[in-house]
């Protein structure tokens, strides 16, 4: 039987965590993470979901740290597997599991490596993304490859449900690929790290619209930080406004960036540097999110009025 330590967080760690489990791997520990502060909680607990199938679990403040490494030493592994778990590891961690660590990380690499890939490919306006399996070393995504699966991205997707799409991904993948793994005829593919590209995580000011940049690009920023990520923001009568959703929409006349009209059905537009937005469910900071017609009716939001940039002025959170 395939012994291992299972290092996971988040909904994909929850997925990983489920599927190893209904599989038939020998779990000897979990470890995870505690949430942290005010970070809104959508996604299950691994904690949870190792407690109920009664496998110990810890959540250490640095895994690499001399009493979780006793700890997963201890339970001797055949593998160690990190399933969207935060802290790197470095090589007496990766050492311990004698059969070998392996990372499942949330793009098609050698391309979107580092933090946060799903909100990058997003941002990046990407029409497919996916999972790799891949070998650990003391580089972020670097080593050998065991299993890929795409996953398409369509127009509409959000970094939620694109997210969900992952980790339905990543239950396939790995019933694929554990199997082979167990019997040692998994494949190891060395990366093309010439294609590489890395990208470092995203921060909440990082949510902040350029208007200058083209609408497309814009919208595409929208849906890959919005509900439950922190949104992307503008500046508007010196207020933090969130849009949390937004189409495309053409600029009609000629009109500076981050300028406010009205569509022909009363949606209220931002001119952008290419095209506009129509802007369709958006919140003051601090104030529930809603529909965009009703919000520019309530606060009597006129034609002419400017969106600024938010990054360059201190706004109240």
């Amino acid at each position: 039987m395939m012994r291992a330590v299972v290092c996971a967080y988040g909904e994909i760690g929850a997925a990983g965590l489920e599927t190893l489990l209904e599989l038939g791997v020998d779990v000897a520990l979990v470890v995870t993470h505690e949430d942290a502060p005010g970070e809104r909680i959508w996604f299950r607990s691994v904690r949870d979901l190792a407690r109920a199938a009664r496998v110990h679990t810890i959540a250490p403040r640095d895994v690499n740290a001399p009493e979780p490494l006793a700890i997963v030493a201890d339970t001797a592994p055949g593998f160690l597997f990190s399933f969207y778990f935060r802290q790197m590891m470095k090589r007496p961690l990766l050492a311990l599991a004698k059969r070998g660590a392996l990372n499942l990380h949330g793009s098609l690499l050698p391309r979107y490596r580092g933090r946060a890939p799903v909100n990058w490919v997003l941002i990046a306006g990407e029409t497919e993304t996916g999972l790799t399996l891949h070998y650990m070393d003391e580089k972020p995504d670097h080593g050998d490859v065991v299993a890929q699966r795409a996953v398409a991205i369509d127009r509409d997707d959000s970094a939620l449900s694109l997210t969900r799409k992952l980790a339905v991904a990543a239950r396939e993948l790995l019933r694929d690929a554990i199997p082979k793994l167990a019997a040692g005829t998994a494949p190891r593919i060395a990366q093309d790290h010439a294609r590489a590209s890395y990208f470092r995580g995203r921060r909440p000011e990082d949510g902040a619209i350029d208007w200058s940049a083209p609408a497309e690009r814009v919208r595409n920023l929208v849906r890959a930080v919005t509900d439950p990520w922190p949104g992307a923001f503008t500046s508007l009568r010196s207020r933090r406004l969130l849009v949390w959703w937004a189409e495309t929409a053409p600029p009609g006349a000629p009109r500076r960036p981050g300028e406010i009209f009205f569509a022909a059905d009363g949606a209220p537009c931002v001119a952008a540097g290419d095209g506009a937005l129509a802007l369709a469910r958006v919140g003051w900071a601090g104030e529930p999110a809603e529909d965009a017609r009703s919000w520019a009716r309530r606060e009597a939001i006129r034609a002419g009025e400017r969106c600024a940039d938010a990054r360059a002025m201190k706004l109240p959170s």
